[in-house]
């Protein structure tokens, strides 16, 4: 290759590099930039901010807590879905927990997935004046699940109950059943592995439709939902609206307001902003201790 050759080559590469670089990243940015200071554009590219008292207090498209220093729920604040997001609605680590249906046993190290939903049912049944009962779920708020031991038959089941041990609630507890199966019920002993037996879970006595809804027990996937449902909002709103000093059918209304569809009337679920509805609440009826 003759060098008049290799320098037209390296010239028109400068040529394409210096083109591109100041299509991609000098004209786009601009372009987004200035799409994005359009009027209804413009709020949602700054992060959907959300002020009150001349100071931001957080971003619509954000969950938050309104709990004192201890975590207790604030009486005169609805109560957001709670989150796996680092400490909570961190935007820094949002996630999941990844624990799913199958994690049902307790172990030193953590509550199952199953007790630490049964555990915040009776939180918030106890905090509203709900009923908190769920199924799979014990009275005193832990996973109802049994580890039933002896020889298995051809289904993997077993034929014969020689020890049922109720894995969740540790000696000296009095386990939610007597008997299963004729055999006397006993407390989990701490250190012991029951996984030898068939795990079962027990579905008891509770309505299969609980009181208190699934989003106020389990994390959303992004552990930053900011919404709740209707019907978590619904249940809240005796202990709002005392603790505003106003009328249950005020507060009612002002959950009404602030109730979003689905999008395009066929996506997602209906929704209520918590931080939204809790600023409105401080507007219009402000809270004395």
């Amino acid at each position: 290759m003759r060098f008049s050759t290799l320098i037209r080559q390296h010239v028109a590469a400068l040529r394409a590099l210096l083109v591109l670089t100041a299509i991609t990243g000098i004209v786009y940015p601009l372009a987004v930039f200035a799409v994005a200071q359009l009027p209804g554009l413009r709020e949602k590219a700054e992060g959907s901010l959300v002020d009150a008292n001349a100071a931001t207090v957080g971003s619509s498209l954000i969950g938050q807590s309104f709990t004192d220093s201890d975590g207790a729920a604030l009486v005169q604040y609805f109560q957001s879905r709670p989150s796996a997001a680092g400490d909570g609605y961190d935007p820094l680590s949002t996630a999941a927990s990844n624990l799913g249906p199958e994690d049902i046993v307790d172990t030193e190290s953590r509550e199952s997935l199953l007790t630490l939903v049964c555990t915040r049912s009776e939180e918030v049944g106890d905090r509203e004046g709900a009923d908190g009962s769920r199924p799979f779920c014990t009275k005193d708020g832990v996973g109802a699940v049994l580890s039933v031991i002896g020889p298995r038959d051809a289904d993997g089941g077993v034929s014969q109950p020689v020890q049922v041990v109720s894995v969740n609630e540790a000696c000296p507890a009095r386990p939610f059943l007597d008997t299963y199966r004729g055999v006397r019920v006993e407390c989990a002993r701490p250190g012991q592995d029951y996984s030898v037996g068939r795990i079962v879970p027990i579905h008891g006595e509770a309505s299969a439709d609980p009181a208190v809804p699934a989003d106020a027990v389990t994390a959303s996937g992004s552990g930053l939902d900011p919404n709740i449902s209707p019907e978590y909002a619904a249940i809240q709103v005796a202990r709002v609206a005392e603790a505003r000093g106003v009328s249950e059918e005020q507060m009612r209304a002002l959950v009404d307001e602030h109730t979003d569809g689905r999008t395009l009337r066929f996506l997602g679920e209906p929704r209520v902003n918590v931080l939204e509805l809790n600023l409105e609440l401080d507007r219009r009826y402000p809270y004395r201790a």
